[in-house]
């Protein structure tokens, strides 16, 4: 029935022969940051299947192909999205658009697929990566602040002879 949905096993990269690694995100998987591609088992692309019809006429497909974008420069890897009512598209690793075709058409990209690029430190380390940027923001704003502080207590209590 409706309610008998149970989480997959997560991502994971298919290997198809004669064909580079791909992760599939179907649809909306697309927008969770960290939850398209193998931690373990990287893949050489992504693969974006989706159908944008129940968006209709609002700026949603655009929403959608942003978030696309954004999992391109997250683990520095190709997008390509099959919309069959949206907007499809072949993204490169750092989130340029190189071909597009936009709602309402019917037809095909006749492109390569963009090259990968090395894990980034977010495909690597997840929300980690800007976790410990945040703690090492604190503790240096922490550190300048006591430095700061000791700086003013000598400059107004100097020391007598």
């Amino acid at each position: 029935g409706l309610g008998d949905f149970t989480p997959g096993p997560g991502p994971r990269t298919l290997a198809i022969p004669g064909a580079p690694l791909v992760a599939v995100a179907i649809c909306y998987e697309i927008i969770f940051p960290g939850q398209v591609v193998d931690d373990l088992f990287r893949p050489d692309w992504i693969f974006n299947a989706t159908n944008d019809a129940w968006f209709g006429a609002s700026i949603g497909p655009e929403q959608h192909l942003a978030s696309a974008r954004m999992r391109a420069v997250e683990e520095g890897l190709p997008v390509v999205r099959a919309a069959n009512t949206g907007i499809s598209a072949i993204i490169d690793a750092n989130g340029e658009i190189v071909a597009r075709l936009d709602t309402g058409r019917t037809d095909v990209i006749n492109e390569s697929l963009p090259a990968a690029r090395t894990a980034t430190p977010y495909g690597r380390f997840g929300d980690w990566t800007f976790l410990s940027l945040i703690c090492a923001a604190w503790t240096l704003r922490f550190a300048f602040g006591l430095a700061k502080q000791r700086h003013k207590s000598v400059k107004t209590n100097p020391k007598e002879p």
